[in-house]
């Protein structure tokens, strides 16, 4: 656990992105003349006042460890940076001191800190085994996966979201920054996240698909809104 400032803001920073940020209250302005000085690293926590009140640091409660870029300090005090996600956190405890920022104690938070959710793979169009589901005449047991299958049957299930993606770009293109082609990505590293970061959404959406702890449940989701993109934008796609 680690001792993390906090900057609550209606935006989702994904690990492996870059966002900029313009600083101009006085209590931020403050915490990041600390971090520069320290080891450039806050928490960015998505929360928008109109949706969801005033903030509060709620134990549980999930954001991404960013770190402080390129940066320019204005004359009036106000700055300009790149803030770059590293990993996930989830809130222990708030935590009193004499700062006008926020501060709470943390806990970094990786792929299955909770349920072990479903096997990579086994979403739609994929069978893990090779031998359907194993209810048939016989009555034989689904094969367990080895680490070897699992991360074979990973990489595959990113491969899907990937060529998925590539549809959806080909037909509609990425809103935005007119972006011409999709960043290269290997299929053998975590893609969900870089995935996510290209698609202009909800940030509650956002926030929900950063929040769960399973890769392959993440691409799901993710698959989800890609293909009701391509039903809204395509006439030729079905529902």
């Amino acid at each position: 656990m680690r001792r993390l400032p906090l900057f609550p803001l209606p935006v989702v920073l994904f690990p492996g992105a870059v966002t900029p940020l313009h600083i101009f209250e006085p209590r931020y302005r403050q915490m990041v003349a600390r971090c520069i000085e320290y080891d450039r690293r806050f928490g960015l926590l998505y929360h928008d006042p109109d949706r969801l009140g005033p903030f509060e640091r709620t134990p549980g409660r999930v954001g991404t460890v960013a770190e402080i870029g390129e940066f320019r300090i204005l004359p009036d005090g106000r700055s300009l940076l790149l803030a770059s996600g590293i990993e996930r956190f989830r809130i222990v405890d708030g935590i009193e001191s004499d700062t006008k920022y926020h501060e709470a104690l943390v806990e970094t938070m990786t792929d299955g800190d909770d349920d072990p959710g479903p096997e990579p793979g086994t979403g739609p169009g994929f069978d893990l085994s090779g031998q359907g589901n194993g209810d048939g005449e016989g009555g034989t047991r689904p094969r367990v996966p080895d680490a070897g299958s699992r991360e074979e049957a990973l990489m595959r299930r990113r491969q899907q979201t990937l060529s998925l993606l590539e549809v959806v770009v080909d037909r509609l293109g990425l809103p935005g920054d007119e972006v011409e082609a999709i960043p290269p990505m290997d299929p053998a590293e975590e893609v969900s996240f870089r995935v996510a970061s290209l698609i202009q959404t909800d940030p509650m959406w956002q926030h929900g698909l950063l929040s769960l702890t399973q890769e392959p449940a993440r691409l799901d989701r993710i698959d989800a809104l890609l293909r009701d993109a391509l039903a809204a934008g395509d006439p030729t796609q079905g529902p």
